[in-house]
């Protein structure tokens, strides 16, 4: 008898449909094809384990497995579970009537329970497009699914349960998450706060910028000057991420399996990886390609701490993403695409012994190993930084202060204000909604200048010699700068502000 049963597969963070026929007829042999891995070829040892331990059985028949489509790879263990159910309906062990109505995955044990599996939410979201009315899928996988409205999510602890179900013995309580309830409840603030943060105002003020207009920002100190930490403070003064964000930034993280039990992910992702990362674990990639550190910080922030200490090819590969807000990876056969939308965030110290500049220090740097260790980062991904901030060690008698700075909660307030202002102006703009995604086209139409403040910034651009790309920054910044002080016109303030934010594009910043 033939039997057909479907699946899903994801190839970047969109899914397709998998159509599994199985046919048993006379003879003996077990044959899997359309272009199935190793990991799927061998679960047919998982199968026969998981039904002979739940008292069903492998028939003794030739069985014929067809994956369609044919031509894409099927890979990982977690079409046992579909491969399983085709089997037991086209051997008449399950009832088979209404089979074509659900997607069927999952991982098989070989006592028959089911391991939890990557990608739910594209599959969800491609079982819903395509009609599907129910989506069975090992329980602890089920809540991410059900953030999909219009499909019956049933989840399940093991095979028994299914068998089950299809006989019309039990039903699967299915799982129920009202999306919007869950997400709004649990908007929270991160545990960390600018109200610990002592002295720094002028740093705070960078960050509230950064924040507002979602600028890339590099911070500039020597050790303990409290780079980390304002770092790690960042996304409490983010404002919190849109429903459409979250579904967004949950897909990629589904897709690498790092959302398990949580459901939607409510936080702004902060990564922050080692330097010894490659440059493929950075960017995303493999021979099965993954998303990387800077997808998985997309529409969050992603934290370079010692920027130089990375290697250089890793950190050139960021150029491109940075710019074009998303990852193509091709392959021979596909290519997938990643967004990337991210705030970077670097720390560095002033010099190889980190305290350049410093009178009260005793270590000094010769200019050629000044040279050899800024060299490691180059020219154009500076460029691409919109916001270059010198942090100088804290005195004493701010540390000892009882008085506690600002909360982030107060000035969330305003960034929230400004990216509102931001997201009015760039309503009618698919791909654009805060200053830093502004094109060169928008820019000229949001950042006019009067004839002072094209004065001030001429005479800046001739001193500092600075590249047409970091005109751009300047502008972009000084924009965000009059959206949080509520300004329609960019002021000569505003840009001397923005310029100010340009610290290694100086000449003579080597002494």
């Amino acid at each position: 008898m033939l039997v057909k049963v479907f699946g899903s597969a994801v190839f970047g963070i969109e899914a397709t449909t998998i159509t599994v026929e199985v046919n048993i007829d006379k003879g003996i042999g077990y044959h899997l094809v359309g272009l199935p891995d190793k990991a799927v070829s061998e679960s047919s040892y998982r199968i026969s384990a998981a039904l002979n331990n739940n008292s069903y059985k492998l028939p003794g028949k030739k069985i014929i497995i067809n994956m369609a489509p044919a031509d894409i790879r099927k890979e990982g263990a977690s079409y046992d579970l579909t491969l399983a159910v085709g089997i037991l309906a086209a051997s008449h062990q399950i009832k088979s009537e209404n089979i074509n109505d659900y997607i069927i995955m999952g991982e098989l044990s070989l006592d028959g329970s089911l391991q939890p599996i990557r990608g739910v939410l594209p599959m969800a979201i491609k079982a819903r497009e395509e009609g599907f009315k129910h989506f069975i899928l090992p329980k602890e996988n089920a809540k991410e699914a059900a953030i999909v409205n219009d499909l019956e999510v049933l989840g399940v602890d093991n095979i028994l349960e299914v068998i089950n179900h299809f006989n019309g013995d039990v039903k699967i309580e299915p799982t129920i998450v009202d999306t919007r309830a869950e997400f709004y409840k649990n908007i929270d603030f991160p545990e960390f706060d600018f109200s610990d943060v002592k002295g720094q105002e002028s740093i705070k003020r960078c960050m509230e910028i950064a924040a507002a207009g979602g600028h890339n920002i590099i911070l500039i100190g020597p050790p303990g000057s409290g780079k980390t930490m304002l770092a790690k403070r960042l996304p409490s003064i983010l404002p919190p991420m849109t429903l459409h964000e979250a579904l967004e930034t949950t897909k990629i993280h589904s897709v690498v399996g790092k959302t398990k039990n949580n459901g939607l992910l409510y936080a702004r992702p902060f990564r922050s990886p080692h330097h010894t990362i490659s440059n493929v674990a950075l960017v995303g990639g493999g021979q099965y390609p993954r998303p990387g550190e800077i997808s998985l910080s997309h529409n969050g922030v992603l934290f370079l701490d010692e920027l130089p200490e990375f290697k250089r090819e890793v950190l050139e590969v960021m150029r491109q993403p940075l710019e074009d807000r998303d990852v193509t990876i091709s392959r021979a056969k596909f290519t997938v695409t990643y967004p990337c939308s991210f705030m970077l965030v670097a720390s560095m110290n002033p010099s190889p012994s980190g305290f350049f500049n410093d009178p009260n220090s005793p270590m000094t740097s010769s200019p050629q190993e000044m040279q050899r260790y800024l060299s490691k980062i180059s020219g154009p991904l500076l460029d691409r930084i919109d916001i270059h901030i010198e942090v100088t060690p804290v005195p004493f008698e701010k540390l000892s202060e009882e008085r506690k700075g600002e909360s982030s909660v107060e000035i969330r307030k305003r960034v929230s204000a400004a990216r509102e202002i931001q997201s009015s102006r760039f309503k009618e703009f698919e791909n654009t909604h805060y200053n830093a995604q502004m094109s060169v086209k928008q820019i000229r139409e949001f950042c006019k200048l009067s004839s002072e403040s094209l004065s001030l910034l001429k005479t800046a651009m001739e001193k500092l010699n600075l590249s047409a790309r970091a005109y751009d920054r300047i502008l972009k910044v000084s924009r965000t700068i009059a959206d949080l002080a509520k300004a329609d016109a960019i002021s000569p303030d505003h840009i001397a502000e923005a310029i100010q934010y340009r610290s290694l594009d100086r000449e003579g910043w080597l002494g």
